[in-house]
């Protein structure tokens, strides 16, 4: 019965959140980001960007932020500059951020974090609204306003207070970057948790271009199309799309020498081949170390290759009037706030509901931890859904960490690809559990192999505790068998087996008692019962146990031929662990409470890595050659 009331009253807490998750999943057209890059100039960046990796990162997300969208950039050291005027993305917008991106330097004296959010967020760029307004930090978090430590550390407190509360009540997400090891951390993530954004390490020019990349895919999903190996398809309805190609790790770098200007080659589909040297009109063709990016215009249906070693990150955007629409994916989630994923298909600005276009999509769920690690799933069913979205829910996942997701339409004739990244993470103080929605057996068998936590209470919430053992150890670790034995004696002594004298040693102590309370009694009604109050019974309990005490303290002494040396045996074989410590049997009570919050996302259908071979037999589990 507990347990069944147990399961009504989660259910009752679960079902509005549920039901406050399937209205939050209807899709529509996102509106225009307003992307605000606010980048670092201060004496301190020397040490943690001393080769100034900002300036290519800046023109990297000003070539890639999506037409139409608004977006300026702000240097800030001891004072705030406006780099790029806060205007609408277009050509020159972009060719003034690319040029104006060689103005970032490490020469500001002060780091006023504080003053540069207060103006790049002031009112007058935007009439006062926030909504739909991202934030992106370039910085290594360290507020510097005074050679005082407590004015410094007061400046935090109210940029983490007042300020932010104040911005993110009208609706402003901040996405910071820590450039190196030696970033504030602590205070870049408070930033970013509080509003709902991300937060990111860079340490080198790759981390950083992927850094920004997430945040400014959190602040405008770009729809993509799927690169298999070196080659996507272009469909006939794509009206441009940009290639974003990072250099592998065995590419030249085509600033060295001209004679590395063929490492990259765009092959259409009649077999032409696309040079950085012999740009079409249709082309514009950026080249920087880390990477290429070409965009064209009108381009040609069919399939598109792509020469030499792609590097990760790789992706190939598009422009189109068919449009695949996914709700936004959160910075970070628990088992308590999920994923949800809706999934739908715009023709221009209508929704496709048509069966028969709907009939023939293919549409699959991916998901990659930090280490390659990967599971699939399909979200298409038998029947194509009746308003035309895809829906499921990420409720838990083996491990904490960043995930990676990705989902792929495939309609025979054109595909569609969308990515995000997210971290899941266990609040602090519960206890992170192996159950429900691994991304393959390999992760969920490394998860239940990992070393217990010191407190074997912590661990009763596991899918398999291993109760034997815990039964030989808890008695014998937190239980002493006098005291307890002791206990038993006083409180059920009818209940032992113990011989004759004791026996008979009771029976004197029952009649004294007996004689005790009647002597009590009829004293307490010679006197005025009507006065009697709570002080006098309470004096009265206190005598009556103090007589109790004595009658015991004396019993040994009038007893015939005492045995001391049997009581100790006598008292040892009152310990019966199995039933007097109902306490180890209890907590699987609690499997329901977290077996209830797994069935959101059944992960069960995930394909393992083929790399990750597991043997037939369920008790057989893999040696350290199979895991690797």
């Amino acid at each position: 019965m507990p347990r069944f009331l147990t399961l009504i009253f989660f259910t009752v807490l679960w079902l509005p959140a549920t039901l406050w998750a399937q209205e939050a999943v209807k899709l529509a057209l996102p509106e225009r980001p307003d992307v605000r890059i606010i980048v670092d100039i201060s004496g301190s960046m020397k040490e943690t960007d001393p080769n100034n990796l900002r300036q290519p990162a800046v023109r990297l997300l000003a070539r890639v932020i999506p037409e139409g969208s608004t977006a300026g950039v702000w240097t800030f050291g001891q004072y705030v500059n406006m780099l790029v005027s806060h205007e609408q993305v277009d050509g020159a917008w972009r060719q003034l951020a690319v040029d104006r991106s060689r103005q970032i330097n490490s020469v500001a004296l002060r780091t006023n974090l504080g003053k540069a959010i207060e103006v790049a967020s002031d009112g007058y760029v935007t009439g006062g609204t926030l909504d739909n307004t991202h934030f992106i930090l370039l910085t290594d978090g360290k507020v510097d306003i005074s050679d005082s430590a407590d004015v410094n550390q007061a400046e935090e407190t109210r940029i983490l207070g007042k300020l932010l509360g104040g911005l993110v009540a009208k609706g402003a997400t901040f996405h910071p970057v820590g450039l190196s090891d030696q970033a504030d951390a602590v205070f870049l993530k408070t930033l970013a948790e509080k509003s709902n954004g991300s937060f990111r390490i860079a340490d080198s020019a790759e981390s950083l271009n992927l850094a920004f990349l997430d945040a400014l895919n959190t602040a405008a999903p770009q729809e993509q199309i799927p690169i298999e190996g070196n080659a996507f398809i272009v469909d006939a309805g794509v009206k441009e799309f940009t290639a974003l190609i990072f250099r592998g790790a065995a590419e030249a770098d085509p600033e060295q020498g001209e004679n590395t200007a063929a490492v990259f080659e765009l092959i259409k589909p009649d077999g032409e081949t696309l040079l950085y040297s012999a740009q079409p009109d249709n082309v514009r063709w950026a080249r920087e170390a880390a990477y290429e990016l070409v965009t064209i215009t009108d381009p040609a249906a069919g399939e598109w290759r792509v020469t030499g070693e792609l590097g990760e990150g790789s992706r190939v955007t598009v422009v189109s009037d068919l449009r695949m629409v996914v709700s936004p994916i959160p910075a970070t989630f628990t088992a308590e706030s999920p994923v949800d994923i809706g999934v739908a298909f715009f023709e221009k600005a209508e929704k496709v509901t048509n069966p028969d276009f709907l009939d023939v999509l293919s549409v699959t769920l991916s998901l990659t931890s930090e280490d390659g690690r990967r599971g699939r799933k399909s979200l298409s069913g038998d029947e194509p859904p009746a308003d035309g979205e895809y829906t499921d829910t990420i409720s838990k996942l083996p491990a904490e960490g960043l995930y990676r997701i990705d989902i792929v339409a495939d309609g025979k004739t054109f595909a569609r690809k969308f990515t995000a990244t997210t971290e899941f993470i266990v609040p602090t103080g519960m206890v992170e559990s192996t159950i429900g929605a691994p991304i393959d057996i390999s992760m969920a068998e490394e998860a239940e192999s990992a070393p217990p936590a010191p407190a074997a209470e912590e661990q009763v919430a596991e899918p398999e505790p291993a109760l034997e053992p815990e039964v030989d150890v808890e008695p014998s670790a937190q239980i002493e068998p006098e005291p307890l034995a002791e206990a038993e004696l006083e409180d059920e002594p009818g209940k032992l087996s113990v011989p004759l004298w004791v026996i008979g040693a009771g029976a004197g102590a029952l009649l004294a008692l007996a004689l005790l309370i009647f002597l009590l009694m009829r004293k307490r009604r010679n006197g005025s019962s009507a006065d009697v109050t709570t002080d006098e019974e309470a004096e009265g309990l206190n005598e009556l146990q103090e007589e109790m005490a004595n009658i015991e303290a004396e019993t040994p002494i009038i007893m015939p031929e005492p045995e001391p040396e049997e009581d100790i045996p006598v008292a040892v074989t009152l310990v019966e662990p199995e039933e007097v410590i109902p306490e180890l049997t209890e907590p699987a009570e609690d499997d329901d409470d977290e077996e209830l919050g797994l069935d959101d996302f059944d992960l069960s259908e995930f394909d393992d890595l083929p790399d990750y071979d597991l043997p037939d037999d369920p008790d057989e589990q893999p040696d350290d050659e199979q895991k690797k």
